[in-house]
């Protein structure tokens, strides 16, 4: 016999107890804080051959994600063997069983780590911009099917930095003097950006756009060079919106530049900026995944920054993944994020966070 007085009593035990957590959620609460901290992380391996400090390091600091970097030329057989043993590190013990982002730079042209036999020869982004969005999103899931072919489901693409004009693209070493703008107008770059972040989607690949807030307006690499500076973008800048579409149409990953922007924090790149981070990123364009570093090894505009500090200061500013392209230098950036997550509370709750965001990303592609 039905009871209204049992229905009341179990509607109240359920409102009081809360939703069940998700699998994110339930995954994070056995984890580990070393275990968590090792989420933080995606470290480098080359495409050629397996870095056994890098494997040893999934077990050793439970690093939970890898890149695969430098070029390899022979196509499928030896990048699909170098994801596969980096995945059997997964363990209980390393990882608390969950799987590994393996990501790769896969955008066109000269920005191409996977090469040779069923690999597309895929153009830069400026010639990609000539086609038709629909042509683009339609190649794109195919890149993406040749990347999950060899056990890679991020890529660090598309780039959604906007420069001013063919000419401007002259002076613009990080992305104009590679091709790597899709166009000269943030509508262009918005209207393939998406189209090749959607593509790579159809194709069960995540994405990570990138160089937030833009380098299409500095004058020097960040990789090469010191002092890189933007002087002109502004916190509601047009300039803004191939960023704003992606973060709507569900890009997973936003990948920060260490450029400082004078007009919105001249103090600190902005991978370390709470403003640019917290402020725009997450406020202003509503974005809650992941966000990832650029490469913070060896890029010359933060080589006055300890290592340590380098890894502390993005997660401070409320970033998510270090990436670590050169393996060496992962052991101190690991404990100076662990060793301060054992002693700062506020610090500590920030790890959890971010740790809690890289696991639903996982959750949605099936790797919990």
């Amino acid at each position: 016999m039905f009871s209204p007085s049992l229905a009341l009593a179990a509607s109240l035990l359920t409102a009081a107890v809360g939703p069940p957590p998700s699998p994110a959620e339930a995954t994070l609460d056995r984890m580990t804080l070393p275990q968590q901290v090792g989420q933080l992380f995606m470290v480098g391996t080359p495409a050629t051959e397996v870095d056994a400090r890098t494997r040893s390091q999934i077990g050793r600091f439970h690093v939970g994600n890898v890149m695969l970097t430098r070029r390899s030329y022979d196509g499928v057989r030896v990048p699909k063997r170098v994801t596969r043993t980096m995945q059997a590190e997964v363990s209980k013990d390393s990882t608390a069983g969950v799987r590994l982002f393996v990501a790769t730079d896969q955008e066109g042209g000269i920005i191409r780590v996977l090469q040779g036999p069923g690999f597309s020869d895929i153009p830069p982004a400026l010639v990609q911009g000539g086609w038709r969005p629909a042509r683009l999103r339609a190649a794109a899931a195919g890149w993406a099917a040749e990347l999950r072919q060899v056990g890679v489901n991020l890529d660090l693409a598309p780039v959604l930095d906007t420069v001013p004009s063919r000419r401007a693209a002259k002076h613009n070493p990080p992305v104009g003097g590679y091709d790597r703008e899709f166009g000269y107008t943030p509508q262009a770059v918005t209207d393939h950006g998406l189209a090749f972040l959607r593509g790579m989607h159809d194709g069960k690949v995540a994405t990570a756009v990138k160089h937030f807030p833009g380098l299409g307006r500095v004058r020097a690499n960040t990789d090469t060079s010191a002092g890189v500076v933007d002087r002109v973008t502004r916190r509601h800048d047009p300039y803004l919106a191939p960023f704003r579409a992606a973060v709507e149409a569900g890009t997973q990953f936003v990948m920060m530049s260490t450029a400082r922007y004078e007009r919105l924090d001249p103090d600190r790149p902005a991978a370390f900026s709470p403003y640019v981070v917290r402020t725009i990123l997450r406020g202003d364009l509503g974005f809650d995944g992941v966000v990832i570093s650029d490469d913070l090894s060896d890029a010359v505009q933060v080589g006055d920054i300890p290592l340590g500090q380098r890894a502390t200061r993005f997660v401070g500013a409320g970033g998510d993944v270090v990436l670590a392209v050169h393996s060496n230098t992962l052991p101190a950036m690991y404990r100076a994020v662990l060793q301060r997550a054992r002693v700062d509370k506020g610090f500590r709750a920030k790890v959890r966070a971010s740790a809690l965001r890289v696991l639903t990303a996982k959750q949605g592609r099936g790797l919990l």
